[in-house]
C-alpha cells in the first residue's frame, strides 16, 4: 500500500529513520541496539514498522549475513540528506544566537594523525559546543569515502587529480628516507639513491598516499619500486626499521622521538625529502555548513604557527 505524502509524513518518525540509519551504518541489529541504547527487539520493532510504512522491506538476511534491498538503498539517500538538512539548521540557529555548535566529521589519512591533534587541541578551545568525530584511515579509503560524499571535511596528503574538490593545504608533509642509526649505508660518503632503495625497502600497503607518492617519484625518476616487506602502518614500518629489517621512507614528523634519541637516521639522498602537503578537502558542490567554515578559518589562520610547532 502505498501512502499519500501527508500520510507518510504523519506515520513516519524519527526515531524509526535513527534506528534505521543505525542498522545500515552497523550492517547489524545487535550492533546498533547497542549504539542506540535499545534492545535488540526494539530495533527490529522500530524496522518493521518503518517497513510498513514505506510497503518495501529494507533489509534482508541471506544465511546470516544481513543485507541492504534497494528500498534501503534508496530510503538511505533521502535520511542522510534529511541528517544533514537538520544538522545544518541547528548550527544556523546556534549562528543566530551568536555561537558556532553542531557536529564535525572529519577523515584523516593515516599520515595526519601526527597533525590532527594539534589542530582539534586550539579549535576546541575556541568551539567547546562543537562534537568532532574522527577517524583516521588509508588513502584509498579516504578517496574512495570522498567521492560518496561521507563525511564533511577530508585530511590527506595526495589529492586525487580525477576528483572535483576544493581544498587548503595547510602544512608541509616531508617525507624522508630512513635507516636505523648504526646501519653500515651512513658510512657511504656518496650514497645512490638506488643504493638506499635496494637496501630492503618497506613500504605500506597499496593505497597508502606515502608509498603512492614514493611510487610516483621513482616512476619518475626511472627507478625501480620493489619492495621487500609491506606493513600495515608507518609505526610498524619505523619498528621494522629499527629492528634491522630493512629501510624505509616515512613523514618525518612520525620519526621526531627517535630522531632526538639518536635511534633512527635520515641519510643524505639526491631529491630528498619529497614534500607533499597536507590539505583539509571537501567536494566542489558541498555547501560549507558553519561549523566546517570555522574549522577552515581556523586552519588558515593556524598555518605559520602551525609548522613552527611542528618542525621548529
Amino acid at each position: 500500500m502505498l501512502y499519500t505524502l501527508n500520510q507518510l509524513i504523519q506515520r513516519l518518525t524519527f526515531r524509526q529513520l535513527q534506528v534505521f540509519d543505525a542498522v545500515y551504518t552497523k550492517q547489524s541489529y545487535s550492533h546498533a541496539a547497542v549504539e542506540l541504547g535499545l534492545t535488540q527487539p526494539a530495533v527490529s520493532a522500530q524496522i518493521r514498522q518503518l517497513e510498513h510504512v514505506i510497503g518495501q522491506p529494507v533489509f534482508e538476511y541471506v544465511g546470516k549475513k544481513l543485507y541492504v534491498t534497494a528500498a534501503g538503498e534508496q530510503l538511505m539517500k533521502h535520511v542522510t540528506l534529511l541528517f544533514e538538512n537538520l544538522g545544518r539548521l541547528q548550527m544556523e540557529l546556534a549562528v543566530l544566537q551568536g555561537q558556532i555548535r553542531g557536529d564535525l566529521r572529519i577523515s584523516a589519512v593515516s599520515t595526519a594523525q601526527y597533525v590532527v591533534p594539534y589542530l582539534l587541541q586550539g579549535f576546541l578551545e575556541l568551539y567547546p559546543q562543537v562534537d568532532v568525530q574522527l577517524q583516521v584511515i588509508n588513502r584509498a579509503q579516504a578517496v574512495e569515502r570522498l567521492s560518496q560524499n561521507r563525511e564533511d571535511l577530508f585530511i590527506m596528503g595526495m589529492v586525487p587529480e580525477s576528483r572535483v574538490v576544493n581544498l587548503l593545504p595547510f602544512l608541509d608533509n616531508l617525507l624522508v628516507p630512513v635507516v636505523r642509526a648504526d646501519d653500515p649505508i651512513l658510512k657511504q660518503r656518496s650514497l645512490q639513491t638506488k643504493q638506499f632503495l635496494d637496501a630492503g625497502l618497506l613500504v605500506r600497503e597499496r593505497g597508502s598516499g606515502t608509498r603512492h607518492a614514493l611510487e610516483q617519484w621513482c616512476s619518475q625518476q626511472q627507478l625501480q619500486f620493489q619492495p621487500r616487506l609491506e606493513m600495515g602502518s608507518n609505526d610498524a614500518i619505523k619498528h621494522g626499521v629499527l629492528a634491522g629489517l630493512g629501510v624505509a621512507v616515512l613523514p618525518r614528523l612520525s620519526i621526531s622521538a627517535e630522531l632526538r634519541l639518536g635511534e633512527l637516521a635520515i641519510p643524505a639522498l639526491p631529491g630528498f625529502p619529497l614534500r607533499r602537503s597536507w590539505s583539509v578537502v571537501y567536494p566542489r558542490g558541498k555547501h560549507p555548513t558553519p561549523v566546517m567554515h570555522a574549522f577552515m578559518e581556523y586552519v588558515k589562520a593556524s598555518m605559520p604557527g602551525l609548522a613552527k610547532t611542528i618542525y621548529g
